[in-house]
């Protein structure tokens, strides 16, 4: 295990003993730590206070990018599927984790692997159920404006 996963697991064990879940991140660049981070979600009551979410906000608002292509994250559990989808939008090169979401589960924190699952299923099938509600006639179309704002 390389330094930056010990940071990584060091920032979940501390996390722990504040309250708070097993999750500790570190994003680096090259060969530096930019930004860290742990779940919050039992000090802020966001459920979106997730370690690589605020590691990955803190190192965008650090550098004032959207693209994180050439950094690496360092997560102490399997990200879940919200902090995977932020960092595949921010382009993040490569993920490394220690304890699997299947560890996860067998603690109680089983929630990522029914999320993962429930993208195997139509979208009204998953919970909660995806249902689509198309424009109205005549009503303007957002991704149009969009289109056209950014000809």
């Amino acid at each position: 295990m390389n330094s930056f996963m010990k940071r990584a697991v060091e920032l979940a064990i501390e996390n722990v003993r504040a309250g708070g879940q097993p999750f500790g991140a570190v994003l680096v660049k090259g060969n530096e730590i930019v930004a860290e981070g742990v779940n919050e979600i039992h000090q802020k009551f966001d459920v979106s206070g997730h370690a690589e979410l605020l590691a990955v906000r803190r190192a965008q608002e650090r550098f004032q990018t959207n693209d994180l292509s050439d950094f690496v994250m360092y997560a102490s559990g399997e990200p879940c599927p919200m902090c995977f989808a932020a960092m595949s939008f921010a382009g993040i090169d490569q993920v490394y984790y220690c304890n699997a979401v299947e560890e996860a589960v067998a603690v109680g924190l089983g929630k990522s692997k029914e999320i993962y699952e429930d993208f195997g299923k139509a979208k009204d099938e998953r919970t909660p159920p995806m249902r689509r509600m198309p424009l109205e006639a005549g009503q303007l179309d957002p991704m149009k404006v969009w289109q056209e704002a950014n000809k």
